[in-house]
């Protein structure tokens, strides 16, 4: 069988596994489990709320279950490790499996989701989320969402660090989905970090300082430019000078372009008031007399006219 066939026969198993124990020990406080394969056979950790009602009287329970996995999933000599958890408030598959119970009994949706994540974060949780998605109140479906504190959604932190638990209410109207995710105390989160005062380098990382040692970083900025740039600097061609003659016709270039730019250039002399007042004077003095000049040859042709007809 192939490496892929198998990986995935493997995450069904697992998954199937998960949903009989969630049905059969459900009253229990079922809060997840943990598979792993050893040459003795499968060793399974289960972790409940109440181990008493997973492991029965005289172990009864706990061998009708050990029996119902070799039939149905065909395992070889599983062995069960039943676990007590310590903080019920901070697994979230049991407080989802809470959560969906008292919205079966009743519990309007808001009042249940704010009472549920308070006792998350009063247990000591970092964040926690809780999202409602059916028809929670009315016809139609939507969201709810309960955030509380820092609570991560993507990348390794999101799969590695929070604990995500579902389960599903079965309303009247239609059944309503109850995804809770918790970030426990006491989480290394990759962006956290701490300031140190007055702690020696080598105390605290002393990888890091023997890897500088061993670079010679200090060495390499204290020293001299390398061999190679050295070099390369050298092989390039310094800039040819130019000779006496050609240096002269530059020079009388620069100056005869100077001379042709002042010529172009001349300062012209803006008339003041002054002139232009005796200006317009002038014009007015030139077109009285034209104007004089015509009336003058009007009336010697009107006397022309009136001599012809007489």
């Amino acid at each position: 069988m192939a490496d892929e066939q198998q990986f995935i026969e493997n995450g069904l198993q697992r998954s199937q596994i998960d949903e009989f124990f969630a049905e059969e020990l459900g009253r229990a406080g079922y809060g997840g489990m943990d598979v792993a394969k050893t040459p003795m056979g499968t060793q399974i950790v289960l972790k409940a709320e109440k181990p008493g009602m997973v492991i029965g009287k005289g172990g009864e329970n706990i061998r009708k279950v050990t029996t119902a996995l070799e039939e149905k999933f065909d395992l070889e000599d599983p062995q069960i490790d039943v676990q007590e958890v310590d903080e019920p408030d901070l697994n979230a598959r049991i407080v989802a499996d809470r959560l969906a119970n008292a919205l079966e009994r009743g519990w309007y949706f808001r009042k249940a989701g704010h009472t549920t994540i308070d006792r998350i974060m009063e247990a000591g949780a970092l964040g926690a989320e809780i999202v409602l998605s059916g028809k929670v109140t009315g016809a139609r479906s939507r969201v709810e969402k309960f955030n509380r504190g820092y609570i991560k959604h993507n990348g390794e932190p999101a799969e590695e660090i929070v604990d995500e638990g579902q389960a599903t209410a079965v309303m009247k109207l239609g059944t309503i989905g109850v995804t809770v995710k918790i970030i426990p105390p006491n989480a290394e989160l990759p962006d956290d970090f701490r300031i140190h005062d007055d702690v020696d380098p080598e105390e605290l990382v002393p990888e890091a300082v023997e890897a500088n040692e061993a670079e010679g970083v200090d060495e390499l900025l204290e020293g001299e430019p390398e061999a190679a740039d050295v070099d390369a600097d050298a092989d390039e061609p310094a800039a040819e000078a130019p000779d006496e003659g050609e240096a002269e016709e530059v020079v009388e270039e620069v100056v005869e372009s100077d001379a042709e730019a002042d010529e172009e250039f001349e300062e012209v002399e803006v008339p003041g008031d002054e002139g232009v007042e005796e200006e317009l004077e002038e014009l007015e003095e030139d077109v009285e007399a034209e104007a004089e000049e015509l009336v003058a040859e009007m009336e010697d042709e009107d006397e022309d006219d009136d001599g012809g007809d007489a």
